[in-house]
C-alpha cells in the first residue's frame, strides 16, 4: 500500500512538472511571430477625384459632393444636410464662383447651367438627378453620369455644383398648360432655362485636387 501511494505521488509530481514547463513556454515571446498586418482601406482616394465643399447662402457648411472619374463618365456622390425637406434641383453651373452676397442674388456669380453639348433644360450636360432631402434635412445621392468629366469641369473658369430651393421639372410641361409669358402652350423661356427650380440654396466650387 505504501509503495502504491509513493508511485501515485511520484506520478502527480511528474504531471505537475510537465504542466509547469508548458506554462513557462506559453509565457515566453515568440521571436518568429509575424507583426500585425494593417488591412488597406477600401476608401482609398481615386486619382483625379474632386471633393466639393457645399455652403448655403449664410456661408454655413452643408456637406460635400464628390466627383469621381470613371472612364469617360463621372460618379457623383452627394452627402449633405441642413436643407429644407423635399425635392431640390441639382445641377452643374458654368462658372466656379460661389458668392452668397452677389448683387443679383446668392450664387448668381456661378451663372447658368453647364450646357456643354446639350440643348434646352432637361438636356443640359449639367442637369443631374434631383436631390431628395429627408425630413431631418439630410440627403444623399449616388449617380454615374456620362454627360461631363471631372477634367472638363475643372478647365477654364471651372464650374460649380448647385442645389436649388425648389424642385426641378426638367422643362417637362405638357402642351395643355399655356405660358402666361408667351401665351403659348408648353414651357416658357424660364422653364427651359432652369426647370423652375427657383433660387439657389447651396453652392460649391469645383476645383482640381491640390488647386
Amino acid at each position: 500500500m505504501r509503495r502504491h501511494r509513493s508511485l501515485s505521488l511520484a506520478l502527480i509530481a511528474a504531471v505537475a512538472l510537465v504542466l509547469g514547463a508548458c506554462g513557462d513556454d506559453a509565457d515566453e515571446p515568440d521571436d518568429d511571430a509575424s507583426p500585425p498586418v494593417t488591412e488597406p482601406s477600401d476608401e482609398a482616394p481615386v486619382e483625379g477625384a474632386v471633393e466639393v465643399a457645399m455652403v448655403d447662402s449664410e456661408g454655413t457648411d452643408v456637406g460635400t459632393v464628390t466627383l469621381i472619374p470613371e472612364g469617360g463618365a463621372t460618379r457623383v456622390e452627394a452627402d449633405v444636410d441642413g436643407l429644407e425637406p423635399g425635392f431640390h434641383g441639382f445641377h452643374i453651373h458654368d462658372v466656379g464662383i460661389c458668392e452668397s452676397d452677389a448683387p443679383d442674388g446668392p450664387f448668381t456669380t456661378a451663372t447658368g447651367h453647364y450646357v456643354g453639348e446639350g440643348g434646352t433644360h432637361g438636356d443640359h450636360d449639367g442637369d443631374m438627378p434631383s436631390l431628395f432631402v429627408n425630413a431631418d434635412g439630410s440627403a444623399s445621392l449616388s449617380a454615374t453620369l456620362d454627360a461631363f468629366t471631372v477634367e472638363e469641369l475643372t478647365a477654364g473658369d471651372g464650374a460649380a455644383v448647385m442645389i436649388h430651393v425648389g424642385p426641378d421639372n426638367f422643362a417637362n410641361v405638357p402642351d395643355r398648360y399655356t405660358s402666361a409669358e408667351t401665351d403659348a402652350p408648353g414651357p416658357d423661356d424660364m422653364t427651359n432655362s432652369t426647370g423652375d427650380a427657383g433660387a439657389r440654396a447651396a453652392c460649391g466650387v469645383v476645383e482640381a485636387a491640390g488647386a
